[in-house]
This record gives structure tokens, C-alpha cells and sequence, in this order.
């Protein structure tokens, strides 16, 4: 698959997540924030490199949203979902990734980690 086609691919697949992922009324975060918010990242957190301004941006922007216990776990939620449903996204830099924008968060990011803490 040609370089442009796969990341179209990826785009589409986390867009499924939306339908996926149940909504949380009390949350300000949905899962179609968490997408829109991350879709820039989606060339970055498979073949790594520079990451994109508009990621940084969205990342930063998601960050500052999710600022209740319900609004994290909603967005950790939606984040797992679609880290399942993208092929090629590789955990090292979705890791990176608040370093590399300037976002301090106090855990990290592993296939293990649990959204309900």
C-alpha cells in the first residue's frame, strides 16, 4: 500500500472508532474530539519522524479538555479503541509524543495501562 493510501486507511479506521466507542454523557471529551484532536498524528505514530505542528496542536488542545477524571478516561478510552482498530501504530511513539508537544502527563503510555485508574 502506497504511502498516502495507507495513511488515508489509518484515518478511516480511527473515524470508525466514533461509532464504536460508547458516549459518556458527562463527559466533555468524545471520541470524535479524541479523533479530530489526533488525526494529525496519525503519519508521526506510525512511521515516526518529525512530528507535525497540527499534531502537536491537537494534542496540546485535547490535553487542556480532558481536565476531569471522566473526561481523561473517556479520551484514554477512545485512544485504546483506535490503537486496536489502526495497524501500525508503534507504541514507542505514541509514548514520545506528549514530550515531544510540551505535555506533561504523570504516567506512561504502555499497551497495558489501565483507563479506569
Amino acid at each position: 500500500m502506497a504511502g498516502g493510501a495507507k495513511v488515508a486507511f489509518v484515518v478511516a479506521l480511527i473515524a470508525m472508532v466514533i461509532a464504536m466507542v460508547p458516549r459518556l454523557t458527562e463527559s466533555a471529551v468524545t471520541c470524535r474530539l479524541v479523533v479530530s484532536s489526533l488525526t494529525p498524528c496519525a503519519t508521526y505514530l506510525i512511521r515516526g519522524g518529525q512530528v507535525p505542528t497540527k499534531c502537536c496542536n491537537g494534542v496540546k488542545s485535547l490535553y487542556k479538555d480532558a481536565n476531569t477524571i471522566s473526561d481523561r478516561q473517556m479520551a484514554c478510552q477512545c485512544m485504546e479503541q483506535a490503537s486496536k482498530l489502526v495497524p501500525g501504530i508503534k507504541i514507542k511513539y505514541a509514548g514520545d509524543l506528549p514530550e515531544k508537544c510540551d505535555v506533561h502527563i504523570p504516567y506512561k503510555i504502555t499497551p497495558t495501562f489501565d483507563c479506569s485508574t
